[in-house]
């Protein structure tokens, strides 16, 4: 019996650092979840023309992050013209995003949609994007918007 235990124990700490794989930095060049080109996207201005006529869109837009989760990186949001964002969520959490992302333009490749999210979703939201206590209590009314489910994103610069 003592001989198993410290397999048992090895096996452990074997399984929590493969649970924990590092997030690369996002450098220019660096492709999370299914790989990217640059090649036929869409700026973000382009996205809310493009989802006015049709209610969903397929392709890559560009845009630069504004926003990563704090807590895993399992969100960002896009910046648009009119100083609001893009919510970009990641196809069945298959990816995260590295801190460092914020500032960065990148190439997302999936589907956007215009969505309603929950009062309960975007106080979620708030609270694993660091907000304050009260940032997440003003939250009070659902909100639609647009929202990217990206199968891939490619940091450009």
């Amino acid at each position: 019996m003592k001989a198993v235990l410290p397999f048992v124990f090895a096996l452990f700490i074997a399984s929590g650092a493969m649970a924990q794989k590092a997030i690369p930095a996002a450098k220019p060049g660096t492709t999370y979840g299914k790989k990217v080109n640059a090649k036929k996207a869409i700026a973000m201005t382009e996205l809310s023309a493009k989802l006015t006529s049709d209610s969903v869109y397929t392709g890559k837009v560009e845009g630069t992050v504004v926003e990563v989760c704090k807590k895993k990186g399992c969100f960002m949001k896009l910046a648009r013209p009119d100083g609001t964002a893009v919510m970009v969520k990641f196809t069945d959490y298959a990816f995260f995003m590295p801190q460092d992302i914020v500032g960065k333009t990148v190439v997302v490749d999936g589907t956007a949609k215009v969505t309603e999210t929950s009062v309960e979703r975007l106080q979620h939201f708030a609270k694993d994007a660091g907000k304050t206590a009260e940032e997440i209590a003003s939250i009070t009314k659902p909100k639609t918007d647009i929202e990217i489910v990206a199968d891939g994103v490619l940091v450009v610069k």
